[in-house]
């Protein structure tokens, strides 16, 4: 007897789940790859081709840096061209990815990122590198004044945003009704609401969700199982998922080329299958295919592929990838 056909058209490839922080730009990932080899011309040819694309720069060099040796080879390549602000930004990126990882003085990559920022003054890359390092080193004065720098060279820059939520969540709790009136969702209202129309800024109410159960259920004020936490079943959920469920409907087609689409469409679908709108979720499962991401579906401190396949086959049924 042939067996059916998956629900949704979807795939049953068991091969198709990725968790690539280069979602899906796959000349970055050949540039990735090379770097990691030595070979840092394809990244210079990458980072030229990509301009002043500001949010697809900054992923790239954000998805470069963090290999293990990029430090190594962005010096190599600096002393090969030791004007290129390209090569400078890279190791800015990677300096800050070692002092993540403690293999670096944090003093070292503030250095690295204020010489990348000094060779490419409208390039808003540096002060995202900041910020990254910010949030893991900086005080919250620290990472306000690397935001701004952020915003202030590009308005609506999607990674700068997204880390800004994450460090505004982070702060203490002040209010005692579980959060709802939590200074990020302010941040996140007014920055959705600034964004130009069809940005993708307007799931930041769902990130910011989705980041402050993550710091409540880790402090153990919330469940660890985010199905059994309730976050997910109040207004302040229900208006988020609907605004970004809203700009995805409206806006869906060729002109969504935004180089981390993927990772708004993973916070809108893990935010969807929560609240239990099934018939949204299967959609936006089907759309992102294989192209999963670590967060939210890690969050507190689950396995994020058990998670997405759980969560997927729950909603296009059994037998799904």
């Amino acid at each position: 007897m042939t067996p059916p056909p998956p629900p949704f058209g979807f795939s049953r490839s068991r091969d198709d789940l990725r968790f690539d922080p280069a979602l899906d730009d796959e000349p970055l990932a050949d540039a990735r790859a090379a770097l990691a080899q030595g070979r840092w011309t394809a990244a210079r040819s990458l980072l030229a081709e990509t301009g002043d694309d500001w949010d697809r720069r900054g992923h790239r060099l954000v998805v470069l840096g963090e290999g293990g040796a990029s430090a190594t080879w962005a010096r190599e390549w600096q002393l090969a061209e030791p004007g290129s602000s390209d090569a400078a930004a890279l190791l800015a990126a990677a300096t800050v990815f070692r002092v993540v990882a403690g293999k670096e003085k944090p003093e070292r990559a503030r250095e690295a990122c204020l010489a990348a920022a000094a060779l490419t003054p409208a390039d808003p890359t540096p002060w995202l590198c900041l910020l990254i390092l910010a949030r893991h080193t900086g005080s919250d004065d620290e990472q306000i004044r690397a935001f701004d720098q952020v915003r202030g060279r590009h308005r609506s820059h999607h990674h700068g945003h997204h880390l800004m939520t994450a460090c505004l969540a982070e702060r203490p709790q002040a209010a005692a009704d579980g959060g709802a009136f939590h200074e990020v969702y302010e941040f996140v209202d007014w920055a959705a609401g600034e964004a130009p129309a069809g940005s993708p800024l307007a799931v930041l109410p769902v990130v910011a969700h989705a980041e402050l159960y993550r710091v409540q259920a880790t402090a153990g004020t919330l469940p660890a199982d985010p199905a059994a936490s309730g976050h997910w079943d109040g207004w302040r959920a229900r208006q988020a998922l609907k605004r970004g469920f809203d700009w995805w409907l409206e806006f869906d087609g060729d002109e969504h080329d935004h180089p981390r689409l993927h990772l708004d469409l993973n916070f809108l679908v893990h935010a969807q299958f929560l609240h239990g709108r099934t018939a949204e979720a299967a959609a936006l499962f089907n759309r992102i295919g294989g192209h999963a991401t670590r967060i939210p579906w890690a969050y507190p401190d689950r396995d994020p592929k058990k998670a997405f396949r759980a969560a997927r086959e729950a909603v296009l049924g059994p037998g799904s990838p």
